[in-house]
């Protein structure tokens, strides 16, 4: 399907191939998969998705904000929501609920990221600061770049860490195989990256960690932790193949069934880019982390009892 249709559109066969799957072409009336072998006589149906807008567009979706003035708001984020549009996700992200709340953002970023500064994973929750107007995104960006903005994020590892400090100072880059992935092995040098971090309690099967990062690289903490064998729980990217070890099997499936990394930006510090003030911002820890600790808690009580 994808080959014939390919020779007489002059469409692409990677295209083609997402617009079969998306049920934009049919072959008699019917949806086919692109290895759909033709016949002769069969009538082939194509048509072009319509175009979507080159600016994302106002939604009403909730914000917990946790800070608001005239330069800059820095939201709470929930996991799963995207900070801003892309490919998979062109609406229902940060950025659409942004546009809705505030009459204007920072045009820095560009038209599909107003406003944003910094990002977070999808999967990860917790504080994320937004410009509203240039000036504040310049000297945001500044401060993130020289390493100014004290970030602290709350992650549940899977494991038990020998000390109760460390710091892992390994760079990271694309994974030499696996081209979606970050990698302390990359196949090139890599970006310096260092990340502190700080056992604040022991469970059964894992370990809650404070972890502070002293440069920004893509999925660091995750990658980090996963390098010196303690996966974020959650974490089907880095942690995958490792499973808890536990005495309670009631904790090891909390731990097994967690949905995403459980991993939380729960503080951060930076310099005001108007009025010189230190910002000094936290956020609790969600729900579902929440209802995960109470329930290796509960294994361990039961566990003693």
């Amino acid at each position: 399907m994808d080959r014939w249709l390919a020779a007489g559109v002059g469409t692409s066969r990677a295209r083609l191939q997402q617009l079969i799957q998306g049920g934009w072409v049919r072959v008699d009336g019917e949806t086919v998969r692109p290895a759909t072998r033709l016949r002769a006589g069969q009538r082939v149906e194509y048509a072009e998705p319509p175009p979507e807008p080159a600016e994302p567009l106002p939604e009403p979706l909730p914000l917990r904000i946790v800070h608001e003035d005239s330069s800059l708001l820095v939201v709470d984020k929930p996991a799963g929501l995207v900070v801003h549009p892309g490919a998979g996700a062109r609406s229902g992200t940060l950025v659409n609920a942004l546009l809705h709340h505030v009459d204007r953002l920072s045009g820095i970023g560009g038209v599909a990221r107003p406003g944003i500064v910094h990002r977070l994973d999808k999967g990860t929750s917790g504080l994320i600061v937004v410009a509203k107007d240039d000036l504040a995104h310049r000297e945001l960006s500044r401060q993130f770049a020289a390493r100014e903005v004290e970030k602290e994020y709350l992650a549940l590892a899977l494991g038990r860490p020998r000390t109760d400090r460390g710091e892992i100072d390994l760079p990271i880059g694309r994974h030499p195989v696996h081209r979606h992935r970050m990698s302390t092995r990359s196949s090139g040098p890599g970006r310096a990256a260092r990340s502190s971090f700080e056992v604040r309690e022991r469970l059964d099967g894992a370990s809650l960690l404070t972890v502070r990062i002293h440069t920004g690289r893509t999925h660091q903490i995750r990658v980090h932790l996963a390098s010196i064998g303690h996966p974020v729980v959650g974490d089907a990217t880095y942690g995958a193949g490792r499973r808890p070890v536990c005495r309670d099997p009631a904790a090891g499936a909390a731990l097994t069934a967690f949905p995403r990394p459980a991993l939380h930006a729960a503080r951060l510090r930076f310099t005001h880019p108007a009025t010189g003030d230190t910002l000094d911002l936290r956020a609790p820890l969600p729900a579902d982390i929440g209802a995960l600790l109470a329930a290796l808690r509960g294994a361990a009580s039961a566990g003693r009892a």
